[in-house]
């Protein structure tokens, strides 16, 4: 469903992704793991159309990523760390707006609305001011608003930052089951490590640029002989602070507004 082949980005005298290649199955939940500015939000703006790679190939959903722009971001919902729902409009103008930006056929716009408000728990609320909304209800609809163009793969960028566990426990079911259910490709990154343990099918650890190793959590832990997912990240990237990359959300509207100025 997503295949990477020898992928590099580079800024200037940078080089921020470093032939890289990768591939993620239907259906498979895949964690991209790593430090601060290891290269994770580069590799998904890359996959999202945000970035033009310097060298390398980009699959998605059997579409090249650069020359298929369009056809890719029909293909794909995505889930910012950051909020990104209008907090003034409510939570099924919020899904309206979404459904007139992806051309979704008007008959089944209003259908396909109830269903995943219904699925994450929201129909009731679907009339209130998002604004009014606590993190765990803004987080779970924007998984539902990045659903309704039915994707074949969901990016989540960091989905439960600052959620309390229950939330968190409740949205990677939600995941969990997408994936089992509709085959849905999971990539996700996460600080969580524990999150990637739990829920990831298999994991890939990138650093300085650089892909260190992709395996399940047990195929880590056994490469470092270590008994935690937390001990061998640490073991394969080290302890040292790292500086921050731009996030996600931050390109992608960054991106949008370029397009407005035009």
């Amino acid at each position: 469903m997503i295949e990477v082949e020898h992928l590099s980005k580079k800024f200037k005298d940078f080089t921020a992704v470093n032939d890289i290649s990768f591939k993620v199955q239907p259906g498979e939940l895949f964690a991209l793991l790593g430090p601060n500015g290891a290269g994770k939000s580069t590799t998904i703006k890359m996959l999202t159309t945000l970035l033009k790679p310097t060298t390398g190939k980009l699959s998605l959903n059997g579409h090249d990523v650069v020359k298929e722009q369009d056809k890719t971001r029909q293909s794909f919902g995505i889930v910012f760390q950051d909020p990104s729902v209008d907090v003034d409009l409510t939570a099924y103008e919020n899904m309206e707006l979404h459904a007139v930006m992806y051309h979704i056929p008007s008959p089944q716009i209003k259908e396909r609305i109830k269903d995943l408000l219904t699925m994450v728990e929201l129909w009731d609320r679907r009339d209130n001011l998002v604004k009014t909304f606590s993190g765990g209800m803004k987080r779970r609809l924007e998984i539902a608003r990045g659903l309704l163009h039915h994707p074949k793969v969901l990016f989540l960028d960091e989905p439960t930052l600052g959620l309390d566990t229950q939330t968190r426990n409740l949205l990677w079911d939600y995941v969990g089951n997408l994936a089992r259910e509709k085959e849905m490709t999971i990539l996700f990154t996460t600080h969580y490590l524990e999150e990637a343990e739990a829920n990831a099918n298999r994991i890939a650890i990138i650093d300085h640029g650089k892909l260190i190793t992709i395996g399940t959590a047990e195929e880590l832990k056994k490469q470092t002989k270590t008994d935690s997912l937390e001990k061998a990240y640490l073991e394969l990237t080290g302890k040292q602070l790292r500086d921050e990359e731009v996030s996600l959300g931050e390109a992608w509207r960054e991106r949008h507004r370029s397009r407005n100025m035009r």
